[in-house]
């Protein structure tokens, strides 16, 4: 047999897309992993097309997601998101997809992975495993299947959809090195060139750090591949972005910092102003909050990971961060309104004002299951005698 089939499900969790599989359907060797999901992607591509896979060619549409029995009591199914890189074929683990994650809940329903009503609301906790903490997903649910239609529109996907509501509990600390890894909510980067920018790093839901786009040249009303195509911008965010993985104890050097795409994300954030969105639609400053553009695996995000809008609002309620000088007079921390690419999203996070901790971060989105069936592999990524 030339190529391996193995049982998948694609499906669209938000703004992305992602090729859903069972952990009992893989190898137990995971180190053979990356190997398989490159060859499913169809990565490396210098095209930037992924044509020999089922990848996109970008960030959003190059995802893996694994779902297997649950490890820990508090959780329902565990969960473990691969990004995997397009014009080379890295595979990095380090983060979870918030987008995605709104699959994960009605992937593990219609499996009958777990238990739930045939009509009404299901609730799943998932255990991301790539940062250690639990989700809780609820949706509706209809006839024994996890709904797909419904009245919320989230910007960048067209027509509307059910809604999953998303509750990411104690988002803070994945990385074991504290929330605010520095233990300020804003610190200094020295680049290269000698420019001193000041950022804010910050471990919620995904570590990321954050910078005012007036530090770097940026502007956050700008097109994704206007951003993508300057080329010294770009150069400058992925410095910040190593810099800044050293400082927060992820990696021990900024070249290691180069091979581990997915964490930390980095963007610039600005104030509130009239911009217009990839569909031509314009926004009124006073829609906002605050404006983002987020660089996901290195390519400027179409709309902005859940990971990352969660990061963001999270950031937004620490005293004295790169976020907080951004925000529009009289935002509600739990009700952020924030500017994308692709139109305004809207996201929170909760503080207990007693102790400072952040307890949740909270999102709205949709998802749809696209095809089910089976992904082939060619032989050489892995063989029939491999898998469990």
């Amino acid at each position: 047999m030339t190529q391996t089939r193995i049982p998948a499900v694609f499906m669209r969790g938000g703004t992305s897309k992602a090729l859903v599989l069972k952990r009992a359907d893989l190898p137990k060797d995971e180190t053979l992993w990356p190997q398989i999901f490159a060859a499913m992607l169809g990565s490396p591509d210098p095209n930037l097309r992924q044509l020999n896979g089922m990848g996109g060619g970008i960030s959003s549409l190059s995802k893996i997601c694994v779902i297997g029995p649950a490890t820990r009591d508090d959780a329902d199914i565990d969960y473990t998101f691969a990004q995997v890189g397009v014009v080379d074929d890295t595979v990095d683990f380090s983060g979870n997809c918030g987008n995605m994650s709104s699959a994960m809940g009605p992937f593990a329903y219609d499996e009958g992975l777990v238990d739930g009503p045939r009509d009404g609301e299901a609730v799943v906790r998932i255990h991301n495993t790539n940062s250690g903490k639990v989700i809780v997903a609820r949706f509706p649910v209809a006839q024994g299947e996890a709904a797909v239609t419904g009245e919320v529109e989230i910007p960048g996907v067209t027509g509307p959809g059910a809604p999953v509501a998303l509750d990411f509990l104690d988002p803070g600390n994945t990385f074991g090195r504290g929330t605010l890894p520095s233990g300020a909510g804003s610190d200094v980067l020295v680049l290269a060139d000698g420019r001193q920018v000041q950022v804010t790093m910050i471990d919620a839901a995904v570590p990321a750090v954050f910078v005012s786009a007036a530090d770097v040249g940026g502007d956050t009303g700008a097109h994704p591949a206007a951003i993508d195509a300057d080329a010294a911008l770009m150069a400058r965010l992925e410095e910040i972005r190593q810099l800044a993985s050293v400082r927060m104890g992820l990696t021990d050097s900024p070249q290691a910092a180069a091979k581990r795409i997915a964490t930390p994300k980095v963007a610039m954030v600005g104030p509130p102003a009239a911009y217009a969105d990839l569909t031509g639609a314009t926004h009124a400053a006073e829609a906002q909050d605050l404006q983002i553009r987020m660089i996901s695996a290195g390519q400027a995000h179409r709309a902005v990971p859940v990971t990352g809008a969660l990061a963001l609002s999270c950031a937004a309620v620490v005293e004295g961060s790169v976020v907080a000088a951004c925000l529009a007079p009289g935002a509600d921390p739990l009700a952020l309104r924030i500017g994308t690419p692709s139109g305004i999203v809207g996201t929170g996070a909760l503080r207990d004002p007693a102790s400072g901790t952040i307890t949740a971060a909270r999102i709205l989105r949709t998802q749809r299951r696209l095809m089910e069936g089976r992904v082939l592999v060619p032989a050489p990524a892995t063989s029939p005698t491999e898998t469990a």
